[in-house]
């Protein structure tokens, strides 16, 4: 009699382990769902929005052209003009917002007699945060354009595809500088606002 009892719990209990099981793996899937969820509409991790990075959700923000007067880029203390003029409408989705560093650069040129004294402003198409990491960081903005600048040879400033090439250097420099220090770029173009070469 007692096999008797045996074989009728089993199963009964079977059931119950059975639910139990059900309930556990629903509740798994809901919250895994959930945090999912939630990753993308924070834009992190490999549920990050199109064409941001997590350190772009957390700090610095692209500013489609539409938004670009509603905040007011361009206007800061940094003698930006990121504005865009009533109207306009440019090919690039997101607004530009300039800073121009105040200092102007001067470094000799790589075996040469030659010196270099270029004044730059940068270009993002990030929120403000980019120009403030730039303040924040400008000794070793700085650092990085003067070692940029004194590894330029003769040949390349005194051609405009040599300057071309200078800029993009000394935008790969900054931003290598701001990833360092701030986790995040952020510069897209290098202006010379000054190219004086003696």
């Amino acid at each position: 009699m007692s096999d008797l009892v045996e074989d009728t719990a089993g199963p009964a209990k079977k059931k119950k382990k059975g639910k139990k099981m059900l309930f556990l793996l629903v509740g798994l899937v809901l919250v895994g769902g959930g945090t999912a969820g939630g990753l993308y509409a924070a834009g992190v991790g490999p549920f990050a929005h199109p064409g941001e990075t997590i350190a772009a959700m957390t700090g610095p923000r692209l500013v489609p052209k539409s938004e670009q007067k509603r905040i007011g880029l361009g206007t800061g203390e940094g003698g930006g003009a990121g504005a865009s003029k009533p109207g306009s409408t440019g090919g690039e989705r997101y607004a530009s917002n300039y800073y121009a560093m105040e200092k102007e650069f001067t470094s000799n040129l790589q075996d040469s007699v030659h010196f270099v004294q270029v004044g730059i402003a940068i270009s993002t198409p990030y929120d403000d945060t980019v120009i403030e990491n730039i303040k924040t960081n400008e000794i070793a903005v700085r650092s990085a354009v003067l070692m940029t600048l004194s590894d330029t040879s003769e040949e390349q400033v005194f051609s405009t595809d040599g300057k071309k090439q200078l800029e993009a250097r000394l935008t790969q420099a900054i931003n290598a500088v701001l990833k360092e220090k701030e986790g995040f770029g952020g510069v897209g173009n290098v202006y010379f606002t000054n190219f004086i070469v003696q």
